[in-house]
């Protein structure tokens, strides 16, 4: 494992939205209507997973860039933004499982004509992008994860299966107390993702809010919160093979710092990055950093 620190200037943001040309799209995958926005052209594909309570505007200040020198899409993960939010079923097999969402996420790539992506995770996106890569390995060419939950969060999170019954079948309460926690909190827990709170302009803050809370959003939130489990991802680290990036914020208190150099140290094929003056969300704070990181982890990934 090698370590890197940088350090960066943080540049201003004059809007929170994307490039006009930037377009979104919808494409039916898994038996969600998928929202996703996609630019660049060529090889590599690179895939973005935004984390949780946010949506594919997450990465609104590195998406342009990355997109001239790959192709690249990023999408709102089931149960966020604009991408659909229909109700678990095993007929149309939708499912808000870690397990159907990484499974999704490979599902997308061949539906977008690739066969194999670099694959780049925030937070829970992170979470997803190391699961996809250890279930579908020959369909991933390496791993970007930044501030990942590996160890805590949702990638250990787990509803006892004695309560899921009583539960699934009160879901219209609990998703209603879910909504009313979430829409009371959230203004707070997302400016805790930041290490500098006035980084984080208003604007962009009430974009992301409407982006979560439009449609039946709280009932999506509350069957993904069902089908969290222990996802036993610390036994298997081992076993991941492909070239890894690992980022952490140097003030990440989302997930700490020391879990996220942890996991670099744990990753046979893993190199870490570690950004200073930065919280949970190092593409957010500090994008040159994180462009600087990925474009040299890129250009590792052709020459393999």
């Amino acid at each position: 494992m090698s370590v890197e620190k940088i350090q960066s200037a943080v540049r201003p943001v004059s809007n929170n939205g994307h490039h006009p040309s930037e377009e979104s799209r919808y494409i039916d995958v898994n038996g969600f209507k998928v929202h996703y926005r996609m630019a660049g052209s060529g090889k590599p594909l690179v895939v973005l997973l935004h984390g949780s309570f946010l949506s594919l505007r997450s990465w609104r200040l590195v998406f342009g860039k990355l997109a001239k020198e790959a192709t690249v899409v990023a999408f709102d993960r089931p149960a966020f933004g604009l991408t659909s939010r229909p109700r678990p079923s095993k007929k149309s097999g939708v499912s808000y499982s870690p397990e159907a969402q990484s499974d999704l996420v490979i599902a997308l790539i061949h539906k977008l004509g690739f066969s194999k992506a670099v694959l780049i995770g925030n937070s829970t996106g992170g979470t997803l992008a190391l699961l996809a890569a250890l279930r579908h390995p020959k369909h991933v060419e390496g791993v970007v994860l930044l501030d990942p939950m590996i160890y805590s969060g949702y990638a250990t999170s787990e509803v006892p299966s004695f309560m899921k019954p009583t539960m699934k079948a009160l879901s219209p309460i609990f998703s209603r107390v879910m909504k009313l926690l979430i829409t009371r909190l959230y203004d707070r827990n997302i400016r805790g993702f930041w290490h500098k709170k006035e980084r984080l302009q208003s604007e962009v803050l009430a974009a992301f809010r409407r982006d979560l809370m439009h449609g039946d959003w709280s009932r999506a939130f509350w069957e993904l919160f069902l089908e969290t489990h222990h996802l036993q991802l610390e036994h298997r680290l081992k076993t991941m093979l492909l070239p890894s990036l690992v980022i952490t914020g140097e003030h990440d208190l989302t997930v700490k710092t020391g879990e996220t150099i942890r996991l670099a140290r744990e990753l046979p094929n893993a190199e870490l990055v570690v950004v200073a003056d930065c919280g949970h969300l190092p593409h957010e704070e500090k994008p040159e950093a994180v462009l600087t990181a990925v474009r040299k982890f890129l250009k590792l990934v052709a020459e393999r």
